[in-house]
């Protein structure tokens, strides 16, 4: 995909082109308040009680990917990450480059073919302009296999300023997700980072035939 593609992907209902060109400018820059510097608490938690290690697992927006390295050291081996900004997975990939069981792509997730039995939902879904959101819930469904969980957490609350972030709440969300998917879970999160308690839902949506 060339960049004039890319940039096609997330240019909806905001002003601001949310493509390759922006969010790599964000990581030139170093304008990176989304970042937690570490792994989620709840999805750590969600890691830690999995047992089988060789299930296949994708980050889409992966950004740092503190969740790909908690992974790796719990000794997980079938990782793919996947972000737009080159600038991003170029350290990535010299930060894993000697580790066989992680995948790093730099591409456009709407564009990405693939498998899998987990995937996380770590500040994506939100960095999308929402009018890309049905086009999230149908690729989500694409990629995942029957039975396989999208897992992660969605920001129950509004910003004041036009996003990237671009918040809503838990009834917007459950009626995007219900046709596609078993909610299983889909509540307010008890374990958030610091920063974020009472503002997210942690979610556990499964694929059914």
């Amino acid at each position: 995909m060339d960049n004039t593609e890319s940039e096609k992907c997330c240019v909806v209902n905001c002003n601001l082109p949310l493509g390759q060109t922006y969010w790599n400018s964000q990581y030139d820059a170093q304008q990176t308040g989304w970042d937690l510097g570490e792994v989620s608490p709840p999805l750590k938690a969600y890691i830690n009680q999995l047992t089988d290690k060789h299930i296949r697992i994708l980050i889409p927006g992966c950004g740092n990917s503190y969740e790909a390295s908690y992974l790796l050291q719990q000794g997980f081996t079938n990782i793919t990450v996947i972000d737009i900004a080159p600038t991003l997975v170029n350290k990535l990939k010299e930060k894993f480059q000697s580790n066989k069981n992680i995948k790093i792509i730099q591409g456009d997730f709407f564009e990405h073919k693939g498998e899998y039995d987990l995937i996380f939902e770590q500040t994506f879904f939100c960095a999308l302009d929402p009018a890309l959101r049905p086009q999230y819930v149908t690729k989500m469904r694409e990629l995942l296999v029957t039975g396989g969980k999208l897992v992660g957490l969605l920001f129950d609350r509004e910003f004041d300023k036009q996003g990237p972030p671009f918040g809503g709440c838990k009834c917007q969300y459950e009626a995007l997700f219900k046709d596609s998917f078993r909610l299983d879970i889909f509540e307010p999160c008890y374990n958030s980072f610091v920063k974020r308690q009472t503002t997210e839902l942690f979610i556990k949506l499964v694929k059914q035939n």
